[in-house]
């Protein structure tokens, strides 16, 4: 069952945005807060000057066991000392879009090591991922990473290391928004 969030870029939001880079690809308008909503675009009346939506859904490209790792170590959102949060929409390339699913499991896992990169920030950095490429979105993918204050060396580590895979080579687009409550 898809469960549908958008996130809405204003001068309100119970998200203040702390620093907002542009990664790779054209930028989007800078804002000053966020609001994370749990429901798609079309249900909500103000959008803000720019709104991002996406799905969670069934875990795409990890196995069994990884999700049984991931699943074992893994807290959720929303901790009261997770205050700060980064919103990191992605949109890979045609080459990746390209390839088959066991493809690009084989750059995302075999080559990448995407998932046991991610279990060594566990849990201190907790994710959620949101799909948005079947939704005809300007993105593909929505990350959203919260974390305690303490642990944004931890969380600018995992991106260093997630950015320096081949998987990374398939990116065209990134924007690394900071948040805080």
């Amino acid at each position: 069952m898809k469960n549908y969030y958008s996130f809405v870029g204003s001068d309100v939001g119970s998200w203040s945005v702390t620093d907002q880079n542009t990664i790779i690809g054209s930028p989007l308008e800078r804002v000053q807060r966020i609001e994370v909503v749990n429901a798609p675009l079309n249900n909500l009346v103000e959008r803000g000057i720019w709104a991002l939506q996406g799905f969670t859904s069934n875990v795409r490209y990890a196995n069994r066991n990884e999700i049984i790792k991931l699943q074992s170590v893994q807290e959720g959102l929303n901790r009261k000392e997770s205050v700060c949060a980064a919103l990191i929409p992605i949109k890979k390339n045609a080459a990746w879009w390209s390839m088959s699913q066991d493809e690009r499991r084989a750059i995302f896992e075999e080559q990448s090591h995407h998932t046991e990169i991610g279990l060594g920030y566990l849990p201190e950095i907790a994710r959620q991922l949101h799909h948005s490429r079947d939704l005809g979105e300007p993105f593909d993918f929505i990350t959203w990473f919260e974390f305690a204050p303490e642990h944004t060396e931890l969380f600018n580590n995992l991106l260093e290391k997630l950015r320096a895979t081949k998987e990374w080579q398939f990116v065209e687009r990134e924007i690394d928004i900071r948040l805080a409550r």
